[in-house]
């Protein structure tokens, strides 16, 4: 990504920032475009903005749909607290694994591409209710392009191979495949997470949970400044570049965390050397062997998925009462400024103070501030003014 756009690039991105229809957002992109230079250091941005030109005309297309009263076969609203999409090769297993896990109405049928559609289905584990997707299989073409849309807005993958078939030769196709779309099954060495708000004046905050290679955090500050961009926060994980904090404005590029179930060990037995392997393909990642049809392995998948994304259940209290039933389902990291967002931005605007019980904090009913990071089950009452 470069770093030096021209002037009338980035005043055309500030557009497409700005854009808040589909249609608003293609003329902006189409502009943006054509400000940005040809060259090989815009080359994956360009890339990028094509293919997120596509995306938007095929979301238009579905709008259109709906407005004329014709199903709208791939839009998924988001329900729970996590969505995770259940994606792999045909004929794997995928409709029946969800259907067991959510009891969904998939379609479950012995032959490749009886799923032509995403089918959701709800788990419930630890009180985080996650929303499963059955979808279409992946292969480069077909129905890809809109499972691909579906994986990118999600918060996670389960990825389903079959032990019958070569599972090693098939999951490097599919990293490879997904690289090539901009989304990343292996966490790279350092990752930029950016949230840009639109309201507010919460001025650009920067949260290290790393480090910055060749610059400092005012150096970030002065990029998204030169975006007009004066209300986000930015969150560095490993080691990251400024290129890797002005790449993070276009979300070019996105990591899903990912959870492969090999599926069908009733039918024949797991090779454990291929299984070293497929660590080396997706180091980090949980892998689990199991088999739909009989049940085996399905209990692991719940507590594999809530510690592969990263999530923490806060608690949350008003004074003199007990604590809500329902957590708020945040990323790890989250502080008592996310947990405020999430209730009501006026708590913000009037946030005195916090108490916490949990093992975030010395003792139980601490006293913190907004910066406060929290842990996963912590009980958190805030008090403000007024």
């Amino acid at each position: 990504m470069p770093t030096n756009l021209p002037a009338e690039a980035k005043a055309k991105w500030i557009k497409v920032m700005e854009a808040k229809t589909p249609e608003e957002k293609v003329k902006a992109l189409e502009e943006f475009l054509s400000a940005v230079p040809k060259h090989k250091g815009t080359e994956r941005l360009r890339e990028w903005a094509t293919k997120r030109l596509a995306e938007l005309r095929e979301e238009i297309e579905e709008r259109r749909r709906k407005k004329t009263g014709a199903r709208s076969l791939f839009f998924i609203e988001k329900e729970g607290d996590v969505q995770v999409v259940v994606a792999g090769p045909p004929n794997t297993g995928k409709s029946l694994l969800v259907n067991k896990l959510t009891g969904a109405r998939t379609i479950v049928a012995d032959y490749p591409f009886s799923t032509t559609y995403p089918i959701p289905g709800m788990l419930k584990y630890n009180d985080v209710y996650f929303q499963l997707i059955d979808t279409p299989p992946i292969t480069r073409g077909g129905y890809s392009r809109r499972v691909i849309g579906l994986l990118r807005n999600a918060d996670g993958v389960l990825l389903v191979l079959d032990a019958t078939r070569d599972y090693e030769a098939e999951l490097r196709e599919l990293v490879d495949l997904l690289r090539d779309e901009g989304i990343l099954l292996v966490k790279p060495k350092g990752r930029v997470a950016m949230e840009v708000y639109r309201t507010g004046k919460a001025g650009i905050r920067v949260t290290l949970m790393g480090k910055i290679v060749d610059g400092t955090v005012e150096d970030i500050k002065k990029i998204l400044e030169g975006y007009r961009i004066y209300n986000a926060h930015v969150k560095i994980y490993g080691e990251v570049s400024l290129d890797d904090v002005e790449q993070s404005i276009f979300e070019s590029t996105v990591y899903k965390p990912v959870v492969l179930f090999i599926n069908k060990i009733d039918v024949v037995e797991i090779d454990e050397s291929k299984l070293r392997e497929l660590v080396k393909i997706i180091p980090g990642s949980p892998i689990i062997t199991g088999s739909a049809i009989t049940g085996r392995g399905l209990d692991s998948i719940p507590p594999h998925l809530y510690n592969a994304l990263e999530i923490i259940r806060v608690y949350t209290k008003a004074p003199n009462a007990p604590p809500s039933q329902k957590p708020l389902v945040l990323r790890k990291y989250a502080t008592v400024r996310d947990v405020a967002r999430s209730i009501h931005r006026d708590l913000l605007e009037n946030f005195q103070y916090a108490r916490v019980w949990g093992s975030s904090v010395n003792y139980p009913g601490e006293r913190v501030g907004l910066d406060h990071v929290l842990s996963d089950g912590d009980i958190v009452e805030i008090h403000f003014k007024g």
